[in-house]
């Protein structure tokens, strides 16, 4: 049997496989599914931001909700000033793994046309947005 000895490569010479890891941001401001809907706009003014991560009382991510979310509730017919996240939220999800490329986050998302999209770790809990560049 021969040795061979490994030399690691350049980085120049390696195709890079950007994963949503990379790209990510901070995950950002997190409130709790039970917030109303009027606290939560009150929230995102604050921090400046253009969404907010949604997470159930076990602190797992249950989603991502927009102010372009939260004013179409507010203007509803059926708002009331009781109405919570969780309400509006609907199914669980849409959500990205770290490790997922970026070319399927972008695919996925402008399939979906999602301009954010939360990433979870492996047990739910949210890690950061990945948010398509305009």
């Amino acid at each position: 049997m021969t040795l061979v000895q490994m030399q690691p490569r350049s980085m120049s010479a390696t195709p890079v496989h950007r994963t949503a890891a990379d790209a990510m941001d901070t995950a950002g401001p997190q409130v709790c599914d039970d917030m109303t809907v009027e606290v939560a706009l009150s929230v995102m003014a604050s921090a400046r931001t253009g969404y907010l991560l949604v997470c159930d009382n076990d602190g797992l991510c249950t989603g991502l909700l927009t102010q372009a979310h939260l004013t179409a509730a507010r203007d509803s017919s059926t708002y009331t000033d009781r109405v919570q996240l969780r309400d509006i939220l609907g199914d669980r999800g849409p959500f990205t793994s770290p490790v997922t490329t970026m070319a399927e986050a972008e695919h996925a998302m402008r399939y979906s046309r999602l301009d954010a999209l939360p990433v979870v770790d492996e047990h739910g809990s949210a890690l950061g947005v990945l948010a398509l560049a305009r």
